[in-house]
């Protein structure tokens, strides 16, 4: 045992950041997949779940033990040694990998400003006080995500963010055009399991009170729906613009202002699309879509009766008061 636990601590000083990301994903699922304290993880199940190999499963798991989330036994394998509820709290204090982190700090001086469009490495050693390969592996871990392209010379240029009332609106017309026409392209493929458990995440949410309600954890259910669809599109263009504009809405500072009530009519929005897939009624889909994006666009939740089609209800009338949101 104390081998495991040696080898697991040695994982942990440098973790690789595509077991991170997927450690992550594995906690998404154990959250909104109704898994309960004491409950097995299969490496098989969770593979499917994330639809992934084992292999990367294998290491992820190994990083949710190293944090206690997971219990390993030889016989037995991995077991959920926590409360699922409290997984939110456990994502949050997981290892990040050096380049993540500093390349997170990054993305969050560029979101608030502190940085120019365009970046050296070398500025960037200065005012974060990393050496320059340090650096040169953030900018890179960046740049395949696509937040940022090399320019000429030594100069990094980051792409256009959704920073501004104007780049917000542009970014809603880009997502009209192509999250709809993602549904509608024969062979879309509603992948049922992942569905099913941010469903059952989605209806968590919306059982919960207002003063409780997670803001993070409807920013990763929201990106999980709009990704779900982008990844059923039959068309592999559509769907791989639609997954690297998601990936803007990442960066810090993209959740503008937060109102509650609007996130709630969102996650109804969201289920009702949902029923319409389900139910293989993609036309259907695409326009509720349709409705969710341009809600969104507006930031006007009270606009869901002029004209619209009828979502669920079941908000009070004194929330209908002209509050703004950003979803």
């Amino acid at each position: 045992m104390q081998r495991i636990t040696k080898a697991m601590q040695t994982t942990r000083s440098r973790p690789r950041s595509n077991h991170l990301e997927l450690a992550q994903r594995i906690l998404s699922v154990v959250r909104s997949g109704g898994f309960r304290l004491g409950d097995r993880l299969a490496e098989q199940q969770i593979a499917s779940l994330c639809n992934v190999s084992r292999t990367p499963v294998r290491a992820a798991m190994r990083l949710l033990a190293d944090q206690g989330v997971l219990t390993w036994q030889r016989d037995a394998g991995y077991a959920l040694a926590i409360d699922p509820s409290g997984t939110v709290e456990a994502a949050a204090d997981l290892p990040s990998a050096d380049e993540d982190r500093l390349a997170e700090s990054i993305l969050r001086d560029r979101a608030a400003r502190r940085l120019d469009e365009t970046v050296t490495a070398s500025s960037l050693s200065r005012r974060y006080g990393k050496d320059r390969r340090a650096v040169l592996k953030s900018l890179r871990v960046l740049e395949n995500e696509n937040w940022i392209d090399k320019a000429p010379g030594q100069s990094w240029l980051f792409r256009a963010a959704q920073d501004g009332p104007e780049a917000l609106a542009e970014s809603y017309d880009y997502r009209l055009l192509l999250e709809p026409a993602a549904l509608l392209e024969a062979g879309f493929k509603l992948d049922e399991g992942r569905a099913a458990a941010m469903r059952f995440g989605m209806e968590a949410q919306l059982a919960s009170p207002e003063v409780s309600f997670e803001v993070r954890e409807f920013q990763r259910l929201d990106l999980e729906f709009h990704g779900m669809v982008a990844r059923g599109a039959s068309n592999r263009f559509i769907g791989e613009a639609i997954l690297h504009h998601l990936k803007l809405r990442r960066l810090p500072g993209a959740l503008h202002s937060v109102n509650v009530f609007r996130l709630k009519q969102s996650t109804r929005e969201h289920l009702a699309i949902l029923d319409q897939l389900e139910a293989r009624q993609f036309d259907a889909a695409a326009d509720l879509m349709r409705v969710h994006l341009r809600l969104s666009r507006s930031q006007r939740p009270q606009a869901a009766s002029r004209g619209a089609p009828v979502l669920p209800a079941g908000a009070r009338p004194s929330e209908r008061t002209g509050e703004r949101s950003s979803r």
